[in-house]
């Protein structure tokens, strides 16, 4: 049996980023089913289906499914207990002068 190869969590990036406005490389994400905690950039991607799997590196289910249309995009995240997205500290503003 041949191995598929696969690309890092990086593939996601861009194509992710059309529909987040925020990185999500650097994004936690943990695998429902070991438990395992990592970026999303550790995921294995594979492309050879229709769009882009994300697997778990420990244990290879499957945490992340993307699915590109002309017109609109599918994600399916239900290998993922939660995603952790790192954000800008919020800004103060001055008050009323």
């Amino acid at each position: 049996m041949t191995e598929m190869s696969y690309l890092d969590g990086n593939m996601l990036d861009g194509p992710m980023h059309e529909l987040f406005t925020v990185d999500l490389s650097t994004a936690m994400g943990r695998c429902e089913n070991c438990g395992m905690t990592g970026s999303m950039a550790s995921l294995h991607v594979y492309s050879h289906a229709p769009g882009l799997v994300g697997r778990c590196p420990s244990c290879e289910a499957v945490m992340v499914r993307l699915v590109r249309g002309p017109d609109r995009a599918w994600l399916d995240m239900r290998g993922t207990t939660y995603l952790q997205v790192p954000m800008p500290m919020e800004q103060t503003f001055p008050g009323p002068l």
